[in-house]
């Protein structure tokens, strides 16, 4: 059996990306979307995640973009002097190899986003990290024990396999600055994301069979896709999407993601898309439904 999870990160970023995941669900391959508690469109997607009883909703755990959900001095680790996150799990690596990232602190903000999720009136089917923040040494063993605290049954493993990733690259004309620096990035990556598949099972917390998605972040071709979906391996994949449209509060925030969301969310919404996921007998599905299936 050959399944597949889409899931679109950023829920919550802007009401521009609310509605590109809205309309990739509706019209689209989408099955899943990761929610930012801290988001400055979260009303309006939690709203959106109430009325889709057929979309899955992660937990997008932050610690990169915008505010902590708790009050900065209650996290003053994990925020710089204007109150907001520091930007990106690089500088947050280093705080952490300087002594200078407390995780008590990490877990009690992950819990309030968490907890804010499930206040708006959303079961989440899954964690996973912004920006894969939750692979970082010390952070996964605390996504994992929110998971466990909260009866969240699945997290993502950003573990990208690199046939899928070769597949995704059958629509490249040839790879990009962009791709290869995240291709490394993936197998950068590869060590930690194997130690945590290790822990999860460990912890009876479900995965994916597969992922893929990162090194293509922002690169997404419908060639790449549709050889994707004809290459699927038995199995559960999961492919990371970030379909969108380029309001001028996304325009506004810091993210290189703006053209290529739109881009994404014409894709997957393509009938010809929803075509040959049909043709090629897969099955679609979100992380709620992954413990039935995964092998």
């Amino acid at each position: 059996m050959r399944a597949l999870i889409v899931n679109a990160d950023d829920l919550g970023w802007s009401e521009g990306v609310n509605r590109g995941i809205a309309g990739a669900h509706r019209q689209g391959i989408v099955t899943s979307a990761s929610l930012l508690a801290n988001g400055a469109a979260f009303a309006r997607a939690a709203e959106l995640a109430r009325s889709e009883a057929r979309l899955g909703i992660g937990v997008h755990l932050n610690l990169s973009d915008g505010p902590p959900v708790l009050p900065a001095g209650e996290v003053a680790s994990l925020v710089n002097a204007e109150g907001t996150f520091f930007a990106g799990p690089g500088r947050l690596f280093l705080r952490r190899l300087r002594g200078r990232l407390a995780l008590g602190e990490v877990e009690r903000e992950w819990d309030a986003q968490i907890r804010k999720v499930r206040d708006a009136g959303i079961s989440p089917t899954h964690l996973d990290g912004h920006k894969h923040v939750h692979m970082l040494p010390g952070l996964f063993e605390t996504a994992l024990r929110l998971a466990a605290r909260h009866g969240i049954g699945a997290i993502r493993i950003s573990l990208e396999d690199a046939s899928l990733r070769a597949w995704l690259a059958a629509g490249d004309s040839a790879p990009s600055a962009t791709v290869l620096k995240q291709s490394l990035e993936a197998m950068g990556l590869s060590a930690l994301a194997m130690n945590a598949a290790a822990q999860a099972r460990r912890a009876q917390i479900a995965t994916a069979d597969y992922f893929c998605g990162l090194a293509h972040t922002g690169a997404l071709t419908a060639a790449g896709i549709a050889s994707l979906l004809r290459n699927l391996p038995e199995g559960v994949t999961e492919l990371m999407t970030h379909p969108g449209y380029a309001d001028a509060d996304l325009r506004a925030s810091r993210t290189r993601l703006q053209a290529s969301r739109q881009a994404e969310a014409a894709i997957l919404t393509a009938p010809e898309m929803r075509n040959l996921v049909a043709k090629l007998g897969i099955r679609l599905l979100h992380y709620g439904f992954i413990e039935q299936y995964v092998r």
